[in-house]
């Protein structure tokens, strides 16, 4: 579980977040939504360690990322896996050797169990066959899942996703909501997911933490989403329709 609480973050003068406390459970798909420009994007980089909250504490199973020794806190690292919102994939490798890299980064594994564990992981995001292809020659769906095969190759406890449906048709968008919700459960992982996608809310988010303008405005469940009095959250739940 990852447990936040009273943060704040403030750029000189601006004050992007405003004390916001929320807990992110083991084996969900956690949510954070909100209007473009609403903080969860720098929430999220504040959860990860990229950028430092002003006030606040940010604690994995009892640890705070933000206090950690350096030695422990790369070790917490590598105890998470990213899906960038541009899955980031390396143009010069080829679909395996983008999966490869952080076990040929971190991992204590021989080249027989990493490149195992690497096809394991395309296999399980259904692209076996494509482990040869460059990026280039992939639809912006497949570089998702490669993306996702990559995240989950150092096998995390944790894993973020940034606007993983960002681009995407609504075809590709609903197997990658799919791909993900089904590897939390699968493996028990704390995810965290940032979105504003309300059909990936709708489909997959368990529990649901609502930002309006660097305000924690709501959290809850997918159950109680459309029940709720907030009137914002209502708002912003009809614009997407």
């Amino acid at each position: 579980m990852i447990s936040i609480t009273n943060i704040h973050k403030n750029f000189e003068e601006q004050t992007v977040l405003h004390g916001i406390t929320a807990q992110f459970e083991e084996g969900k798909t956690n949510l954070i939504i909100g209007r473009s420009g609403s903080g969860k994007t720098v929430l999220l980089r504040c959860i990860v360690g990229l950028l430092t909250p002003s006030q606040g504490e940010v604690l994995y199973d009892g640890r705070n990322i933000h206090q950690l020794p350096k030695r422990e806190g790369t070790l917490l690292r590598q105890e998470m896996g990213m899906l960038f919102q541009g899955a980031a994939l390396f143009d010069s490798m080829n679909v395996l050797q983008n999966v490869l890299f952080p076990l040929e980064m971190f991992s204590s594994k021989t080249q027989r169990e990493q490149l195992h564990r690497a096809r394991f992981c395309l296999e399980r995001v259904g692209l076996t066959d494509a482990e040869n292809k460059m990026p280039s020659e992939l639809s912006g769906g497949m570089q998702k899942r490669v993306a996702i095969a990559r995240a989950i190759a150092l096998e995390p406890r944790y894993l973020f996703c940034d606007e993983p449906n960002s681009g995407l048709d609504p075809i590709s968008s609903r197997i990658i909501d799919r791909l993900i919700s089904d590897i939390t459960h699968e493996y028990g992982i704390t995810t965290i997911v940032n979105t504003h996608d309300m059909a990936s809310v709708r489909n997959i988010g368990e529990q649901i933490l609502f930002i309006h303008e660097g305000h924690a405005d709501w959290t809850g469940t997918n159950a109680t989403l459309t029940s709720t009095a907030t009137p914002r959250l209502h708002e912003f739940l009809e614009s997407d329709k």
